[in-house]
Order: C-alpha cells, then structure tokens, then sequence
C-alpha cells in the first residue's frame, strides 16, 4: 500500500483537515486533525480512524499504524 492510497482510505471515511502519513508501506505513522475527533477520547479517535480502513488491519496491508489524532483547534495549539 502506498501513502497515497492510504491517505485516501483515511479521507473518504473521515473528514480530514490536514493528515500527513509516513511509512513503508506496511508499517506506518500519521497526524491527523479531523472535526470529527471532537469531544472524543483518543481510543474513539483511533477506531475511528481504523474504521476508515476495513479490513485491511486484519488481512495484514496495513501491518502497523501508528498515529498522533487532534481536533483543528488542538492541531492550531499545537503549531502556534
């Protein structure tokens, strides 16, 4: 799997206002902001996220996925 292909699995399940993905292409690492993590803790956030990929955790694509998640505001603190 390619960032690409990756990165539009993650989008097309999840409204994303900036994510940025690194990896292999088996094991990977990602910042996401989303609107969607919104009041959610970070185990919501990431099966969120997880959700957006299918089966493809299970069927070994994507062997690893490791992420940092935050709201727009949180990322806005983040980076200021």
């Amino acid at each position: 799997m390619t960032a690409e292909q990756l990165q539009a699995l993650i989008t097309a399940g999840l409204p994303c206002t900036h994510i940025a993905l690194e990896g292999d292409g088996r094991h990977w690492y990602a910042t996401i902001v989303s609107s969607a993590f919104e009041g959610k803790r970070l185990i919501a956030r990431h099966q969120q996220v997880y959700g957006t990929l299918g089966g493809r955790m299970q069927t070994d694509e994507v062997h690893a996925l490791s992420m940092k998640t935050f709201t727009p505001a949180e990322w806005a603190a983040q980076n200021t």
